[in-house]
């Protein structure tokens, strides 16, 4: 096959020279997006972000905590021990 590209009169290259130009630069673009992904892939798995996994984990047992405050709170309402009464005395009846 022929490596020489086309030119036209007026000494620009031909629809397939312009193609394989096109073809050529976007190859380049795509290897740098590739190895600017892959540094970043690299940098994250490298150094994992401590701090903020403890923030995380602070902000989870903060509501936790104010989970169960609520929790307790309803358990000891009347109308709650009532009705959980009610229903283990029913379910121990039903026999």
């Amino acid at each position: 096959m022929n490596n020489e590209t086309p030119i036209n009169v007026d000494g620009s290259p031909g629809l397939v020279g312009r193609a394989g130009q096109l073809l050529h630069a976007m190859r380049e673009r795509a290897g740098k997006a590739v190895c600017l992904l892959d540094a970043r892939m690299r940098t994250l798995t490298v150094e994992p972000e401590e701090g903020a996994a403890t923030a995380e984990y602070a902000v989870v047992l903060v509501a936790a905590t104010g989970f169960a405050a609520v929790l307790v709170g309803i358990m000891k309402s009347d109308a709650i021990k009532t009705l959980l009464t009610n229903i283990i005395k029913k379910a121990l009846s039903v026999g």
